[in-house]
C-alpha cells in the first residue's frame, strides 16, 4: 500500500479530492475553504491591539487553523515518509528553457539553483524571496483572498469577484513566468 501512495498520481485524482472539499465545508456548517485567511485568525487570537481588521469572531474560524495545521503536518509527512525515490518527471520544452536560466538539476521537487539556503542571503534569493513573498501577501490581501479561496471556492459558487480575481492571478503568473523571472535570471 506504501508502494502506491509513494507513486506520482495523476492530476485528475488530486483536483477531484480539493473540487470535493467545496461541498464538503458548505455541507458542514456553510465554511468557506482559503488559505491566507489563516493568518489575520492567528493575528486576531494573538495581537491584543484593539485594531478594527481583527475585530471579529475568529473563535468561529478556528476550524481553519486547525486545516492549515493539518497540510502541514501532512506535507512534512509525506516529505519524510513518502518520499519517491525517482526524479521528477519535466517536459523537454520546460527543460530547454530553465536550462538556459542556469537550471539543470531536476532530482527534487523545486529546483535546488534557486531554493536553498545559500540563496537566502544574495540578491537573487532577496528578489525571490522578500520581494516576491511581499508581493504575493500584498496580492492576496488586495484581492481579499488567495487562489484557493478564490479559485476553488469562489469560482465553484459563482461569485463575479473571484472570476475577476483567478483572471488576475493567471495573467499574473503568465506575467511572472514569462517576463519578471528571465529578467531576474538575466539580471544575476
Amino acid at each position: 500500500m506504501l508502494e502506491i501512495i509513494r507513486q506520482p498520481w495523476h492530476w485528475s485524482i488530486a483536483g477531484l479530492l480539493i473540487g470535493l472539499t467545496v461541498p464538503t465545508l458548505l455541507l458542514i456548517g456553510n465554511k468557506k475553504f482559503g488559505v491566507s485567511s489563516s493568518l489575520r485568525h492567528l493575528c486576531a487570537m494573538c495581537v491584543p491591539a484593539n485594531i478594527p481588521f481583527f475585530q471579529y469572531e475568529w473563535k468561529k474560524e478556528i476550524w481553519n487553523l486547525f486545516f492549515v495545521g493539518g497540510m502541514l503536518i501532512g506535507a512534512l509527512i509525506a516529505s519524510k515518509f513518502l518520499h519517491n525515490p525517482s526524479n521528477i518527471v519535466v517536459a523537454e520544452s520546460t527543460k530547454t528553457v530553465l536550462y538556459q536560466y542556469g537550471i539543470t538539476d531536476f532530482s527534487k521537487l523545486m529546483p535546488t539553483q534557486i531554493f536553498n539556503v545559500a540563496n537566502i542571503f544574495t540578491l537573487k534569493g532577496f528578489a525571490f524571496f522578500v520581494f516576491g513573498g511581499f508581493l504575493v501577501g500584498f496580492g492576496t490581501r488586495y484581492a481579499g483572498g488567495c487562489t484557493s479561496g478564490h479559485s476553488i471556492m469562489g469560482l465553484s459558487t459563482l461569485q463575479w469577484p473571484s472570476l475577476v480575481a483567478t483572471i488576475c492571478f493567471m495573467i499574473g503568473g503568465f506575467f511572472s513566468a514569462n517576463i519578471i523571472i528571465p529578467f531576474i535570471f538575466k539580471l544575476f
